[in-house]
């Protein structure tokens, strides 16, 4: 228990920073939305990238975690997205909901989690499974996100569109042409290392610090959707890990490192990917916002609960 709320406590803090640094005027209004920018067009791509430029194949070619951790994360996502649509709920909104409920925190939160609770063996799988989230989870959300905003009306005009937005997309090219480095047998110089790994090593605090921007402004006060925000933070933090369990034991067959590793992860609260989305596209950022610190704060007892059951 102790150790999970420590490694949860720095999250904390840089949120903290955040809305203390906007309530006492040191940051003024247009901070969150630059500050996000920064984010999203910079420190995140360089992120994306050198990560993806040193994934070794023998490290991601793990077919059953994949398939246990990557279809809980869609299966939620997915799950998610079909019920808000139901509703009078936009697309590209239900796509940030479906990212709420299923976009684990593995980058900020996974890594030293798994590292405190199973060992430097899990590192290889919470690298496959922040390239699920980060990665391909997060491009489905944008090519939701795109397909929504667009007018256009004729299928063919359309998917041009939706091609071009995404073809200017950071977090998606970026991603792109990490891989082109270890496809092509190439190494990154010294130089652009250094320089990626100064300028993504921003895109955790500078996005924690973000959040905490936005829950420090003022706004006009509105009912908080409290119904929602308890769906959410229950599909990520009951449905996924449920899901993730019963694929890797029932159908996957996995190692019980593979299989604790998956179920850990996808028990993780809900990262700030879908926060970034939501101000990056100006959509409502009110819930997105509120699962996050719900989901950070009621995983300290969820996550420290699977450890201890898990033994």
């Amino acid at each position: 228990m102790f150790s999970t709320f420590m490694v949860v406590l720095p999250i904390f803090a840089l949120i903290l920073a955040g809305f203390l640094v906007r309530r006492l005027g040191v940051l003024g209004p247009a901070a969150t939305t630059e500050l996000n920018r920064f984010v999203v067009y910079l420190a995140l791509p360089a992120l994306l990238f050198d990560i993806i430029a040193h994934t070794r194949w023998a490290d991601v070619w793990q077919p059953g975690f994949i398939g246990a951790f990557g279809l809980s994360s869609f299966a939620v996502f997915a799950l998610t997205v079909a019920a808000r649509r139901r509703g009078p709920r936009h697309l590209a909104d239900a796509a940030i909901d479906g990212l709420n409920a299923g976009y684990a925190n593995t980058g900020f939160i996974g890594f030293p989690l798994v590292l405190v609770a199973l060992g430097r063996e899990a590192l290889a799988p919470a690298a496959v499974a922040t390239i699920i989230t980060v990665c391909v989870l997060f491009a489905v959300a944008i090519v939701l996100i795109e397909t929504g905003l667009q007018t256009e009306k004729r299928r063919g005009r359309l998917a041009m569109k939706v091609a071009r937005s995404l073809a200017r997309n950071p977090l998606l090219v970026a991603p792109l042409l990490g891989a082109l480095v270890p496809i092509c047998g190439l190494a990154v110089p010294d130089p652009v290392e250094a320089f990626l790994k100064l300028l993504g090593g921003a895109a955790a605090p500078c996005a924690l610090v973000t959040l905490g921007l936005f829950l420090a402004q003022k706004r006009a006060q509105s009912a908080p959707d409290t119904g929602s925000t308890a769906a959410l933070v229950g599909l990520k933090l009951v449905l996924q890990p449920v899901l993730a369990w019963g694929l890797a034991t029932f159908v996957f067959g996995l190692s019980p490192l593979l299989t604790h590793t998956a179920v850990l992860l996808a028990a993780l609260p809900t990262g700030t990917g879908p926060f970034m989305l939501a101000e990056f596209y100006r959509r409502e950022a009110q819930v997105t916002s509120r699962v996050i610190l719900a989901s950070t704060v009621v995983s300290i007892l969820t996550v420290s609960g699977y450890l201890a059951w898990a033994g």
